[in-house]
């Protein structure tokens, strides 16, 4: 009995092995075709520091280097990445995170012939560098649609973890379209196809051997591949690559909104179907969206004819905008859909939002039963201070629902919805004629950041 059992076993095993091993793809032909286009990168980077000339854990360092002349001494300092051949006249396609502060580039074929690269541009915003070498009759990549991937799909990715030069590693499609913290303008692929440092900036294949993305971010806890990977889609790529090679700088669209996603409890209090579009929370004074008639609490449906599924989508849609250009947008505006024209700006180069001065109140604030939180109203300074012509200061968050909602000591309400808050008496004439158990949105502002949350109405009124 047992060794039929067993023979059992044995012929269940051999059945699934053969089964499967039809299923499982054979990568070989790709890597060969594909393979050499791939390119080893190396990095030299030279600075200056101040040394005493005593090792660190000699007794006397400390007062050597408080008390006795320091020495100059250049330090030399080496990275390894990856990139792959875009053109064969010597076009190379990497992140900019490889060659950033780079002093020399040295380039290596998979043949073993080396060359010196300069940068023709590198785009920090995508992580997208271009380089070029001098060399002809290269062999180079086939570029292919990451639009046209399907999560499950297989994907291969080739390049030089650790220093290993043309190291392949297979795996699947995981997710697409993600959105990663900093990088507001790449729909980043996901793939589980282990992914190392040195790795980066390589290519990503599919089973037609075409390039569908560069590999460009890893999450890990070890600092080693844990399966999750994230490659930049090779069209965001090759258009930044084509504004590099043209121009020497990439231009962006904006359009002078703060935005945030529309859960479903915001969806709710404005009235939306679905939870679908981008909040606008503020909008830039005198800026684009301003001028054509966009205000906070409106939901960004569509950009110019393009559908704005989340709040990730639409950095990415203004930002391939030509500056200058019209744009159609199709608004949730105060509980009916409309659209503005509006006309996209140039992006700077660099950004960033004022400071504020600290707020501060030792009030005990009016309890707003019905939004448990309690309120007080600002003072003229405060104001002034912040700029604004209204708000009401939170001084406690007591009730759960708004709790829940992340309002902190502090914050400032701006408005209830579509409607700017002045005064206690005015929120509380608004809040006593809504409707049981309703989700209301608040527009908040904390620090530099405006935002709006969702409440949920207590039944008292």
């Amino acid at each position: 009995m047992l060794k039929k059992l067993i023979n059992i076993i044995l012929f269940s095993a051999a059945f699934v092995s053969v089964a499967f091993a039809g299923e499982l793809p054979d990568f070989s032909a790709l890597v060969e075709k594909q393979g050499p286009a791939v390119v080893n990168i190396s990095t030299t980077q030279h600075s200056s520091q101040e040394v005493s000339g005593i090792p660190e854990d000699d007794p006397f360092f400390e007062f050597f280097r408080r008390f006795a002349p320091l020495e100059p001494r250049d330090q030399e300092t080496h990275s390894l990445g990856s990139g792959f051949i875009l053109s064969s006249d010597g076009y190379i396609m990497t992140n900019s995170h490889v060659v950033d502060h780079a002093d020399k580039i040295t380039v290596r074929l998979t043949d073993k012939r080396e060359f010196s690269a300069r940068v023709i541009g590198v785009d920090s915003r995508t992580d997208v560098a271009l380089l070029k070498i001098d060399a002809t009759n290269l062999p180079k990549v086939t570029v292919g649609d990451p639009g046209k991937l399907k999560v499950g799909e297989w994907v291969v990715a080739i390049g030089s973890p650790f220093g290993f030069d043309n190291s392949v590693t297979a795996g699947i499609v995981s997710a697409k379209g993600r959105s990663l913290p900093q990088d507001n303008f790449v729909p980043f692929i996901q793939t589980d196809a282990a992914i190392n440092p040195g790795n980066s900036g390589g290519p990503l294949f599919n089973m037609n051997g075409e390039v569908v993305g560069i590999n460009s971010q890893i999450y890990t806890r070890s600092g080693g591949s844990m399966g999750l990977s994230f490659a930049i889609p090779i069209d965001v790529a090759t258009q930044v690559a084509e504004q590099l090679r043209t121009k020497g700088v990439v231009t962006r669209g904006r359009i002078g909104v703060t935005i945030q996603e529309v859960t479903r409890q915001l969806a709710e209090s404005f009235g939306l179907a679905k939870p679908n579009g981008a909040l606008v929370s503020s909008v830039e004074k005198g800026g684009p969206a301003d001028k054509a008639g966009i205000e906070a609490s409106d939901v960004i449906l569509k950009f110019d004819g393009q559908v704005v599924t989340n709040s990730s989508d639409l950095p990415r849609l203004v930002a391939a905008a030509k500056p200058g250009s019209k744009a159609v947008v199709d608004l949730w505006h105060k509980g009916a859909a409309t659209q503005v024209t509006v006309v996209v700006a140039k992006m700077p180069q660099d950004g960033k939002l004022a400071e504020e001065g600290n707020r501060s109140s030792s009030q005990d604030g009016t309890m707003i039963a019905r939004l448990g939180v309690a309120l007080s109203e600002l003072t003229q300074e405060q104001r002034a201070d912040m700029g604004i012509k209204g708000g009401l200061l939170v001084e406690s968050v007591k009730g759960q629902s708004a709790v829940a909602s992340g309002l902190q000591h502090g914050d400032v309400l701006l408005a209830l919805g579509n409607v700017p808050l002045s005064s206690l008496s005015q929120l509380k004439d608004i809040v006593k004629q809504l409707p049981k158990g309703r989700n209301v949105a608040l527009l908040v502002r904390r620090e530099d950041a405006v935002f709006y949350v969702a409440i949920k109405l207590d039944d008292r009124r």
